[in-house]
């Protein structure tokens, strides 16, 4: 089970049974609109706030995920949401309708594969037969809170990073068909003294790399292994960063084996700045679009790494610089070869 130093490997191979994600009318635009199973062409999705928007968002994609995989909420045995906004209150709250047990998980953008790693630990410890991981965020919510409404209209530098607007959820079980979860490399908070919240990319990169180094590591493995290790939400700063961190720590990651879902999400002609960000990034991405590519592609393993800067409106005003995290997930195919 604990492997190395800070990893986990999965001998039951848990099974990512069903996924769910639901996206805003911005990714519906972009680059991967059959990534997901619910495109809104409202924001406010019928509500009035930002933030239970994203409360619904969080609802649909576990209801799809469930419907998917032909279960009901009293079927699973725990939730495991998280976001960026005040005390996960889009998570809890929709909680509050599934009536899911529940915990609530902060590991900013990171959180997609932080919940997957620990539902796949759930499952392979036999202490629950199906748990459900929700990672979500909404952009005007996530403005609001870090920057500026998008009412105020401020200049951002190139830097700066969409937030996406969009929830993945992916239920997880002990046995069947579909993509497994093998292991998991938990990260280290990594603080290089950066303090710019226009420039996550750029503090999050040294936390990606190391989470990448220790898990070869842990499970004496090197890039080859893979056939694809993608972070969560570098973006263009960040990722060539993180590639020369790990060409010094001696991983050569070249840039068909080497990606970023926060690169992949939009089209080149949607103003990202710097490309996309935010739970819901990493956790649409995996499960709406790489899990069906492993099916296509023949891909055997990947590696999923999600990115997470873990400031607060406090911190930020406190003056203090920008803690980083980053968590890993090994996922691989079993010759189920099914539409997720």
């Amino acid at each position: 089970m604990l492997i190395g130093k800070q990893s986990w490997q999965y001998t039951s191979r848990p099974v990512i049974c069903a996924t769910g994600t639901v996206g805003g009318p911005f990714e519906a635009a972009g680059a991967l609109p059959q990534a997901f199973d619910v495109l809104h062409d409202d924001i406010w999705v019928g509500q009035e706030s930002f933030e239970k928007a994203q409360t619904v968002f969080v609802e649909e994609a576990v209801k799809t995920a469930l419907k998917k995989a032909s279960l009901t909420t009293d079927d699973v045995q725990f939730m495991l949401a998280g976001d960026l906004l005040n005390q996960l209150t889009p998570s809890s709250f929709a909680a509050r309708t599934l009536q899911i047990p529940y915990m609530g998980l902060f590991g900013a953008c990171a959180t997609s594969m932080e919940g997957l790693a620990i539902g796949a630990m759930m499952v392979h410890t036999q202490a629950a037969e199906h748990v459900v991981a929700v990672a979500s965020s909404h952009h005007s919510a996530t403005e609001k809170q870090f920057r500026y409404p998008t009412e105020y209209g401020g200049q951002k530098p190139p830097t700066a990073q969409w937030t996406a607007t969009a929830a993945g959820a992916a239920v997880l079980t002990g046995s069947g068909q579909g993509p497994r979860v093998t292991g998991a490399t938990i990260g280290r908070v990594v603080d290089m003294g950066m303090s710019d919240p226009f420039n996550m990319g750029g503090a999050m990169a040294p936390a990606a790399a190391d989470t990448i180094a220790r898990h070869f590591t842990d499970f004496n493995r090197t890039p080859e292994d893979y056939d694809l290790i993608v972070t969560g939400d570098l973006g263009q700063i960040g990722l060539p960063v993180a590639r020369d961190l790990l060409k010094q720590k001696g991983y050569m990651l070249d840039h068909d084996l080497f990606g970023d879902c926060g690169l992949m999400l939009y089209k080149a002609s949607q103003s990202v700045f710097a490309g996309a960000s935010g739970p819901g990034c990493s956790a649409a991405v995996t499960y709406g679009h790489l899990l069906n590519e492993m099916t296509k592609q023949g891909w055997q393993r990947i590696l999923v790494v999600a990115t997470g800067a873990l400031l607060s409106p406090l911190s930020y005003q406190q003056k203090e610089s920008i803690p980083c995290i980053a968590h890993a997930a090994v996922i691989e195919t079993d010759g189920g070869g099914h539409h997720l």
